[in-house]
């Protein structure tokens, strides 16, 4: 890296052997001043990252030096050339964002996690996060045109207006795909009316038998988004559970992707 500005000292932390280290804490870091758009001093970095507050100047000078930070009025913030990586860079570095936070979350819940989103009028599952412990879901019927029966699909509708909903079942039949399902499309909307916003929504082997599911809605933007998590019906017991906690997790990861 070039010498920063001011003399300061750039380059890694003394003692620092791993050069992968290095790069780990300086993404960190570069998230960590993303957060906070109108700037953040060393010592709430230090304490935000869980670093000295020596590493995180000495990081935050060499990341200067090239550029990517700007020190103003005691504070960090952005520098230029992160707008030189360009908005296809920028879409990368969320969704890799987004990945980390959904294996942590799939983790820490033991079980498969996905995120999806309602966009021009189609469900989309645009990330899932699984394992061989915690298996995901299947799709032996195109979740596009399940909604109805999956708690993906109707955590979703339940998002839109009764007329958005309407126009969804009007384009996507509901289809019996287990003895749970419910084909009903008045009695779907009339589910829908009365699913409360705060409370996750459950799927008990409607999609698919022996899979039982929950999802939760998210907000990021204009986006109409859910988190969802899945279980073999084995462990149904677990599924309020992990539902709470997908409803604790959802906020902050939705504000550690904002961009």
């Amino acid at each position: 890296m070039t010498a920063p500005s001011r003399g300061r000292r750039s380059g890694p932390a003394r003692g620092e052997r791993n050069p992968y280290g290095v790069l780990h804490r300086a993404l960190r870091l570069l998230e960590a001043v993303d957060r906070h758009p109108l700037g953040v001093d060393t010592a709430s970095l230090a304490r935000e990252l869980g670093l000295p507050a020596g590493t995180v100047q000495e990081l935050a000078e060499a990341l200067e030096g090239e550029g990517y930070l700007l020190f103003d009025e005691g504070a960090w913030v952005l520098g230029g050339a992160l707008t030189l990586l360009g908005h296809q860079n920028r879409e990368q570095l969320v969704r890799a964002r987004l990945h980390r936070g959904l294996a942590d979350l799939r983790d820490e819940l033991g079980a498969a996690v996905y995120f999806s989103r309602y966009h021009d009028g189609e469900l989309s599952v645009e990330a899932v996060v699984a394992s061989e412990s915690a298996p995901a879901v299947v799709e032996w019927a195109d979740f596009r045109s399940t909604a109805h029966a999956s708690a993906i699909g109707r955590c979703l509708l339940g998002q839109l207006d009764h007329e958005g909903r309407r126009d969804h079942l009007s384009r996507h039949r509901p289809a019996r795909l287990t003895v749970r399902t419910v084909t009903d499309a008045e009695q779907l909307l009339h589910r829908l009316d009365r699913q409360p916003a705060t409370v996750p929504v459950l799927d008990l082997e409607e999609y698919a038998l022996g899979t039982v599911c929950a999802a939760v809605p998210v907000s990021a933007g204009s986006t109409v988004g859910c988190l969802a998590t899945s279980l073999p019906v084995a462990d149904s017991h677990r599924l309020r559970a992990a539902a709470e906690l997908l409803a604790e997790r959802a906020a902050p990861l939705m504000v550690a992707m904002a961009v």
